[in-house]
């Protein structure tokens, strides 16, 4: 069994699906690892690197030719229709969106495993690469925020006066929100947090933060929060209005799986903040929680510079693919049995996982995706 490692392909994506130590576990599965030449490069990880933990470093035409191909993604179907019939690709496949991509691998006979349908249990937790790189993801939002903000975020007493703790508001309390929160606090601001899920205000107590007092319901039975009405929305409005006026610094993190992202700071919110502050909105991507931002755009809008990265896994590179990585070889010692990769859809985690097999589309979401189509 071979398992190909591609170089990344997407703008700006510096992550890399495997690093010489899980290449070397990859190895005791059985498999003959091939890397893409200058793969990992941009995390941090030589092609020598590889070579020493046993890989053989090859071209595109290689790689594609393995039996699992690892990708970290945006995934392109170009990639997709270069595997063999019958291989297998592993990575962040966006399969409940991109129907695209979910129609070629179904015509090119490619079974897909994507590492966001991996279920969010105890026993699949070292799997669950959602959560690892939305974790690095909330750190570096908060780097991105307070090198762009004009002021110091901790309290500062000096022999010209003291400087204030910065403001720092938090909105969506998931892994990521959990992770700015600790990373603001361990910065020294004053933060406050926001999730509609009523679960989240003990977690964001335990770090040292206050909780908003706005509108809170129970979360779905996946963890997640649920879409509100408009009047739960316009209440969400009122009660975060003061809150964001008087922040120095907004993350913000809410987003509903598989639905556009929750509006929780209005056009006339951000122009009652003050000139110079500084919105970290990372839901840009799937419309934003706050109004003006733009996927992977520095917006200014009433004085106040409005972020709205979609990729701050990659600006932690290094980590964020080691993590990934790691998370990969967990799903693989699942799916590895004897040496070949069995694909059991009864499989509690792997069943899961799968999303198209033997030409067809296997997860539910997936399966109303393109029939939709």
């Amino acid at each position: 069994m071979q398992i190909g490692v591609t170089k990344e392909s997407a703008p700006g994506e510096r992550r890399v699906a495997a690093t010489p130590d899980s290449v070397a576990a990859l190895a005791e599965l059985g498999a003959a690892v091939v890397v893409s030449a200058g793969a990992g490069e941009a995390a941090g990880f030589a092609d020598g690197a590889y070579v020493e933990a046993g890989a053989t470093v090859g071209d595109h035409t290689t790689t594609a030719a393995s039996d699992i191909v690892l990708t970290v993604g945006h995934v392109d179907p170009g990639l997709v229709r270069s595997l063999r019939r019958g291989a297998a690709i592993v990575g962040f496949l966006d399969p409940f969106v991109d129907a695209e991509l979910m129609r070629t691998a179904i015509d090119s006979g490619v079974t897909a495993l994507a590492m966001e349908a991996v279920p969010r249990t105890t026993l699949a937790q070292a799997m669950d690469a959602l959560s690892s790189q939305t974790n690095l993801a909330g750190y570096a939002a908060v780097l991105e925020g307070a090198g762009a903000a004009p002021r110091a975020l901790p309290m500062m007493v000096t022999a010209a006066g003291t400087i204030p703790p910065a403001k720092v508001l938090v909105l969506g309390v998931g892994v990521a929100g959990l992770q700015a929160i600790a990373t603001a606090r361990r910065l020294g601001a004053v933060v406050h947090a926001y999730d509609i899920r009523v679960e989240t205000r003990e977690q964001v107590e335990s770090l040292g933060a206050k909780f908003v007092a706005a509108p809170t319901e129970s979360a779905d039975e996946g963890g997640y929060a649920k879409e509100v009405g408009a009047d739960t929305q316009a209440q969400q409005h009122a009660a975060l209005a003061p809150f964001v006026a008087e922040s120095d610094l907004i993350v913000s993190t809410a987003q509903i799986p598989g639905r556009r992202a929750p509006l929780l700071v209005t056009d006339e919110m951000v122009s009652s903040m003050r000139p110079g502050s500084v919105i970290v909105d990372m839901a840009a991507g799937t419309g934003g929680n706050v109004a003006g931002s733009a996927p992977d755009e520095i917006v200014v809008r009433h004085g106040v510079i409005i972020h709205g990265p979609t990729n701050l896994a990659s600006r932690v590179a290094t980590d964020a693919s080691r993590l990934y990585a790691r998370n990969v070889l967990e799903l693989l010692k699942r799916a590895i049995v004897d040496g070949e990769l069995v694909i059991d859809l009864d499989d509690e985690i792997i069943g899961q996982t799968t999303v198209v097999h033997d030409g067809r589309a296997v997860h539910p979401r997936t399966v109303a995706l393109v029939e939709a189509q």
